[in-house]
């Protein structure tokens, strides 16, 4: 009977896992998802701001044309 008390330790010791394995993939699980809404939001920007370099580069190059006239 002395083996008893290892058992019970042990079976409590896999459920305590269990459990915290569980709310380790919820957290993980919402970890995924602020990543990706910040990935997101990141190339929003990104291509907003190239969109609006380009948009001046071309603003900057008619002029420059205009001058040469």
């Amino acid at each position: 009977m002395s083996y008893l008390p290892s058992i019970v330790l042990a079976v409590a010791g896999l459920i305590a896992l269990f459990v915290l394995l569980i709310k380790l993939r919820g957290v993980l699980r919402v970890l995924t998802h602020t990543m990706s809404m910040v990935a997101t939001n990141t190339r929003k920007r990104t291509g907003l701001l190239r969109a609006r370099s380009a948009a001046l580069r071309v603003a900057i190059a008619r002029r420059r044309g205009l001058e040469d006239r």
